[in-house]
């Protein structure tokens, strides 16, 4: 039987920043790649990924019979089959490439955590994800395998910054207000990435708003990383005068930006937002400040946006889902896995040939009542025309909807109600009943610190 050693939290730090600052470089030079260079590193990293799951996946090896990866082609992967999150759990030890882990022992590594990083066997990074909207997902990769999942996020930002002289001696400070605990990826982030050459400094999303405030204040950092509907509530407490920060980068990660909240966001702070996509199965992207496209680290993984019969669809059409191929995960590979977040494709970039496309939510976000679909969008056109509502999560109900509002200022709560039964009948749902009600903040889960929007039944 292994263990789980404990070399301690500040030894842990010192191997990220150690590791991640050997591999800025390399990630940075990456961002000035052409479209040929990155399609070479595709299909070389494809076959060793293909290798290494044949060879040592038990799981991978009977699924990919046949394939020879020395020969493959990036225009073969849509001929290999769909992961999906219910098979990878179902085969979870058949699926890992190391057969001393297990997923009884990485469940007991991850509620043995508690507030504090630690690796398991002091090699594997373990992190969960999904718990707050159907199915947790349990992903497994050892710290270096992470690190290049951390420099395809930090390294636009840190090339900026390199290019004006470098980070100083404790690191570029940047403010993130995400996950409170290590079993979730930016908690964990901002456990370990606390010195050079990045230096997260936490705010968990969990935290009173008045507290948050207070260690903005405290530390005044000049970027801010946050989950969207934290930055819309950062926004308020900076009209009112209570956060007296001016970072000179926002970005929001996490949830789906609204143009209601892209709007709000911008206003308060007088800088463009920055939109970020990051899953800790691995897929990365970030748009321009401003923008709302999202560019893709190429890089990083391989995406396809497809419908629900897995077939790709074109530029300007929704996407089902995304299916995610992670180019860098030898220890738990996830090859043409399946993401619930919808996407519109937009044109790839030419120079670089790298992947864009527009976050539009997540499929789990539809309300389905009996052989009647409601699509979020229904809610949200009513939304983004109520100028009061800072922010909301609506509940399905067997007939209807409940409301959560957090106001900031007068709400007509009556006519809201009467808007949105008149869009959910327009949108096809008979005599909806409708319930709307103010609260001071929006639950969020206890270790991501996410606020989900819709919650169907």
């Amino acid at each position: 039987m292994i263990v789980v050693t404990d070399t301690g939290v500040e030894a842990l730090r010192a191997r990220v920043g150690a590791r991640l600052a050997g591999r800025l470089d390399v990630h940075i030079e990456r961002l000035g790649w052409d479209a040929g260079q990155l399609k070479r590193f595709q299909r070389g990293a494809v076959r060793r990924l293909l290798a290494c799951a044949v060879e040592r996946s038990t799981f991978h090896a009977r699924r990919l019979r046949g394939i020879d990866p020395e020969r493959f082609e990036l225009e073969q992967l849509p001929e290999l089959p769909v992961m999906s999150k219910e098979q990878m759990i179902s085969s979870f030890d058949e699926l890992l490439c190391d057969r001393r882990l297990t997923r009884a022992r990485v469940e007991s590594h991850l509620a043995a955590l508690g507030m504090e990083p630690r690796l398991l066997d002091d090699e594997y990074v373990c992190l969960a994800s999904g718990g707050s909207s159907g199915l947790r997902g349990v992903f497994v990769q050892t710290l270096e395998e992470y690190i290049e999942f951390v420099a395809c996020i930090v390294r636009r930002a840190m090339a900026g910054v390199i290019a004006a002289g470098g980070p100083p001696p404790g690191g570029f400070p940047i403010g993130i207000i995400a996950a409170a605990a290590p079993v979730h990826s930016s908690g964990f982030g901002a456990a370990v990435a606390t010195g050079y050459p990045v230096r997260l400094i936490p705010a968990p999303a969990t935290l009173p708003i008045a507290e948050v405030v207070r260690r903005l204040n405290d530390a005044r950092p000049p970027a801010l990383l946050a989950h969207t509907s934290k930055l819309v509530t950062l926004a308020a407490e900076r009209r009112a005068g209570r956060l007296r920060i001016e970072p000179r980068a926002i970005t929001a990660m996490g949830e789906t930006v609204t143009a209601d909240g892209r709007g709000t966001i911008e206003a308060a702070f007088g800088i463009p937002l920055v939109t970020q996509f990051t899953s800790t199965e691995g897929l990365v992207g970030q748009s321009d400040p401003g923008g709302e496209v999202i560019t893709f680290a190429g890089d990083a993984c391989v995406v396809e946006f497809v419908d629900a019969d897995n077939q790709p669809v074109p530029e300007g059409v929704p996407s089902t889902k995304a299916l995610v191929t992670n180019l860098h995960n030898h220890t738990q590979p996830l090859i043409r896995y399946e993401l619930t977040d919808r996407f519109i494709r937009h044109p790839s970039d030419p120079r670089t040939g790298s992947v864009r496309a527009s976050v539009e939510g997540r499929a789990d976000d539809v309300f389905h009542y009996a052989d009647i679909s409601v699509d979020p969008l229904v809610i949200r056109t009513v939304m983004v025309r109520t100028p009061a509502v800072l922010e909301y999560q609506v509940r399905q109900t067997a007939r209807g909807i409940d409301l959560a509002i957090v106001a900031g200022g007068e709400l007509d709560t009556t006519a809201l109600a009467a808007a949105l039964a008149q869009s959910l009948r327009a949108g096809g749902l008979p005599d909806p009943q409708i319930r709307v009600h103010r609260v001071t903040d929006i639950a969020r889960h206890p270790e991501t610190g996410k606020a989900r929007r819709f919650i169907p039944l």
